[in-house]
């Protein structure tokens, strides 16, 4: 079978897909032809999807994409911008989590709904770790005070920040201020050698976090743990990455305690129109 297949009877030879191919291997040679892969570039495709999600008349088939696997986009689940902006405002960074724990099925779903984050050149390479066993997470908690403490033993104050002093005392209270008790904790990764690795992580955690939301989880970045893991070796090693450190980004995961029922204002944005 050849890379895309075009139905002769619905195709309208109109070029759409021609002119959206990223990788411009796609081809119109005339108004009377079908759409043609350029001979030769097969394997400069990118995967993306482009020409099957943007033809209007369901012609085109590509045999690496299939069609069983790209659903029509359903216009009454079309949300409005309404509802998209109380999505983005309403999330919030959750702190207190319910003694519950997720289930592996609900974790997976969310990340399947997170690979479809953008990567550069299609490249999805970002890999997930999810860690549930609450001894481990407590335990890791644990490595990132005592970095903490090293820290403030070997560090004049002036340079660490403030609220370190109130993250140990909090901790020799008995509450976990570290991963907050959380019953999940996700691990997004991308290759060392990715130039986009940290920045399609991100990207992925973000579809993650908003996806959490309808399905009444909630998420925090867990900002203590990231540098740990960039500084502290035991942690590290207690983790298991590798010892040329791929692009990471660990997230909390939880059912919240508590709910919210206002959007809170944040600052003007700052914008310099050029």
């Amino acid at each position: 079978m050849n890379l895309i297949e075009i139905d002769e009877k619905k195709c309208k030879r109109d070029g759409i897909c021609a002119s959206d191919c990223p990788a411009g291997i796609i081809y119109l040679k005339d108004k009377s032809s079908v759409p043609e892969v350029v001979p030769g570039e097969e394997n400069a495709c990118l995967l993306c999807g482009h020409c099957v999600a943007v033809c209007p008349h369901g012609a085109l088939s590509h045999a690496r994409i299939p069609s069983e696997g790209s659903p029509a986009i359903q216009k009454d689940l079309v949300i409005s911008l309404e509802q998209t902006v109380q999505l983005l405002r309403s999330r919030r960074s959750i702190r207190q989590y319910l003694d519950k724990p997720v289930v592996k099925e609900t974790i997976q779903r969310l990340i399947e709904i997170a690979r479809y984050a953008p990567t550069g050149g299609n490249t999805q390479l970002v890999e997930w770790w999810v860690y549930t066993d609450r001894a481990e997470l407590k335990r890791f908690s644990q490595m990132v005070i005592d970095w903490i403490r090293q820290l403030m033993e070997a560090t004049p104050a002036a340079s660490l920040p403030s609220y370190f002093p109130r993250i140990l005392a909090g901790w020799e209270a008995g509450h976990d201020t570290i991963l907050r008790d959380a019953p999940v904790l996700l691990l997004a990764m991308a290759p060392a050698e990715s130039p986009n690795g940290m920045v399609e992580l991100s990207v992925a955690l973000s579809y993650l976090q908003l996806a959490a939301l309808p399905m009444g989880l909630g998420t925090c970045w867990a900002g203590l743990v990231q540098r740990a893991l960039l500084y502290w070796r035991p942690l590290k090693d207690a983790f298991g990455l590798p010892e040329k450190s791929p692009n990471h980004y660990p997230m909390m995961l939880g059912y919240p305690r508590l709910g919210y029922r206002r959007v809170p204002e944040r600052k003007r944005p700052r914008i310099t129109w050029k």
